[in-house]
């Protein structure tokens, strides 16, 4: 080893920002809204309490994929009715990483990913040794049994409030929605309009309805945040939710957040794994993503390939040995059974960098322009607006 790393002072000097696990944070949406519609739990009480939101009759909650805080304040000129609220907006953070899987995990059950186990994009399962994908579910078994914590539509559910969940029909039983978003009612629509029509139905008796729309995230991937097509995308998402909030019934508490941020990257600063010697060395695995990534050591190599790692990434990445990354908070408190599916060694990117694995990830995965996972403001913060 070289000379001791500081992990919080290269947190610091990089400029990122932490979760803020139990305070302002995307886990104290679900809750809180369930606390607003007539759930009991203590837990989501204080959420809502924490979070100023009041209590309705109806409530619906919509999650746009991908649509960070800073994003959204930047490109306001192209959302009328966000930008209309954005003043009074809460300023939440996501949890580490900042990327869907987890933070879906996050949200559907209040729990960090050291609960929930959705520690990234993809995860090496521990039963296999393989890599599992955390979005696809391709991998990773039952969802149940992967992620154990209650969901908090099936605790609203039990209580005898009617719980819907509207979205693509692709994820109805699919193992994301299962291990976060079990416990709803599912139906199916595809275009936002439709979505938004189904919606509206569904709000026409007491209840929570949970409405869903990832196509703001999947033009950021691959056109970047900044251009144009991301801000058309943006303008029809503003459209739709601003018929969303002048058509619900009376007694009706709208709240519309997000499940992360991004960053468009340069390529140029994507550093891979297999083409690098000094990365690749002692390496059995690559998981997560090239903005968080977990990497999976041969036994007893772990604080040498650290050095390695600091040293050929720079101020590009903070790398953390799992030991380091846990006491640090960055998944909330671990389970047992989650403890081996981070990485020997975690690695969040910085500025617009990233690392990558050719060996294992595809040429169109690594070609995104957009990215996220890491703690940067613009990937960690999101908006949480509450229309009452």
């Amino acid at each position: 080893m070289t000379a001791a790393y500081d992990l919080a002072a290269a947190f610091e000097e990089a400029g990122l920002l932490a979760p803020d696990y139990g305070g302002l944070c995307l886990d104290g949406v679900l809750p809180a809204a369930a606390s607003a519609v007539g759930s009991q739990d203590q837990h989501h009480e204080a959420a809502r309490v924490r979070l100023g939101v009041p209590r309705a009759s109806r409530v619906c909650v919509v999650l746009v994929d991908g649509l960070g805080h800073a994003m959204l304040s930047e490109r306001r000129g192209h959302a009328p009715f966000l930008r209309g609220r954005l003043d009074e907006a809460r300023v939440l953070t996501a949890g580490f990483p900042s990327t869907t899987a987890t933070s879906m995990g996050l949200f559907g059950t209040g729990c960090a990913a050291g609960r929930t186990g959705l520690v990234g994009y993809s995860v090496r399962n521990p039963d296999t040794g393989g890599l599992a994908n955390l979005v696809a579910w391709e991998g990773a078994g039952p969802a149940e049994s992967w992620q154990r914590e209650p969901s908090v539509f099936a605790q609203l559910a039990a209580s005898g409030v009617e719980v819907t969940s509207v979205g693509p029909g692709r994820f109805a039983g699919s193992g994301l929605t299962e291990a976060a978003l079990r416990g709803a009612r599912f139906v199916a629509a595809e275009p936002l309009a439709d979505r938004v029509d189904a919606t509206l139905h569904e709000l026409t008796a007491p209840g929570l309805v949970y409405l869903y729309w990832g196509e703001v995230d999947k033009v950021g991937h691959h056109e970047g945040w900044q251009s144009r097509a991301w801000a058309d995308e943006l303008t029809t998402a503003d459209r739709e939710l601003a018929r969303l909030a002048r058509s619900v019934p009376r007694d009706t508490l709208l709240l519309i957040t997000a499940d992360h941020g991004m960053v468009d990257v340069d390529r140029r600063a994507l550093v891979d794994v297999a083409t690098t010697p000094p990365l690749a060395a002692g390496v059995e695995v690559v998981a997560g993503e090239p903005r968080a990534t977990h990497v999976h050591t041969r036994p007893g190599a772990a604080l040498e390939v650290a050095d390695r790692w600091r040293t050929t990434l720079g101020e590009a990445a903070v790398v953390a040995t799992r030991d380091e990354a846990i006491a640090a908070g960055w998944f909330g408190p671990v389970a047992e059974h989650v403890r081996p599916m981070i990485g020997d060694l975690v690695v969040a990117a910085t500025g617009v960098a990233g690392v990558v694995d050719s060996r294992t990830q595809t040429p169109r995965s690594i070609a995104l322009r957009g990215m996220h996972g890491s703690f940067t403001p613009g990937e960690m913060q999101v908006p949480l607006v509450v229309v009452a």
